[in-house]
């Protein structure tokens, strides 16, 4: 098992990705009220989160962690806007629950 295995769980990667939109949401709202000092350091804190939770999310689906479409959204559709991937982790919850594997 390697380091950074825990990571790779399905709750640790829905929480980071809800923790990357409440990020994004915050530098939207520095944005819109210009206020600079905020927007660089989200700025940052938004490109190496995406960049992390791209890295994250590959691994993942590479291990069958979560399917290639979650992927996709998180890594690819998630660069724009990250709730993507945050929507797409409650999309996979319901559906794992309705087929009675989560839970």
């Amino acid at each position: 098992m390697s380091w950074y295995a825990p990571l790779l769980r399905r709750s640790t990667l829905r929480y980071c990705s809800y923790t990357h939109s409440v990020v994004y949401f915050t530098l939207l709202w520095a944005s819109v009220t210009d206020r600079a000092g905020a927007v660089s350091v989200l700025g940052w804190v938004h490109g190496v989160g995406w960049i992390v939770m791209s890295t994250l999310v590959l691994a993942a689906v590479r291990r069958r962690t979560i399917p290639l479409w979650l992927g996709v959204m998180v890594a690819i559709v998630g660069g724009v806007g990250p709730f993507a991937g945050s929507l797409g982790f409650l999309i996979e919850d319901r559906r794992l629950q309705r087929s009675g594997a989560l839970g």
